[in-house]
């Protein structure tokens, strides 16, 4: 998992989502809404299938949280994007 945190630039990741058959649902049903209320995703399989993800709803992110993630982003070399860009794109463009 840390090797996971060090490749996202803001830190922002999620543990892998929890399988949850619609059997458990309907059974454990509060138990698996206050798993997905304290953060955890959570996917509900049919048949072993995923058929839907649960997972808890985030207030919007203040400014001081957006703020806080453009001040983790890594420097951008405008010559090195440009390069890359035109390395990618068509010429004739």
């Amino acid at each position: 998992m840390t090797q996971l945190l060090e490749r996202c630039i803001t830190r922002d990741t999620v543990d892998p989502m929890t399988n949850v058959s619609i059997r458990e649902l309907r059974n454990q049903g509060g138990d698996v809404v206050d798993r997905a209320a304290r953060g955890e995703q959570i996917t509900i399989t049919r048949s072993g299938r995923p058929v839907a993800e649960l997972r808890a709803l985030r207030p919007p992110l203040s400014a001081e949280a957006l703020m806080g993630r453009w001040r983790r982003l890594p420097p951008v070399d405008p010559g090195a994007l440009r390069a890359d860009v035109d390395a990618l794109l068509d010429p004739n463009l």
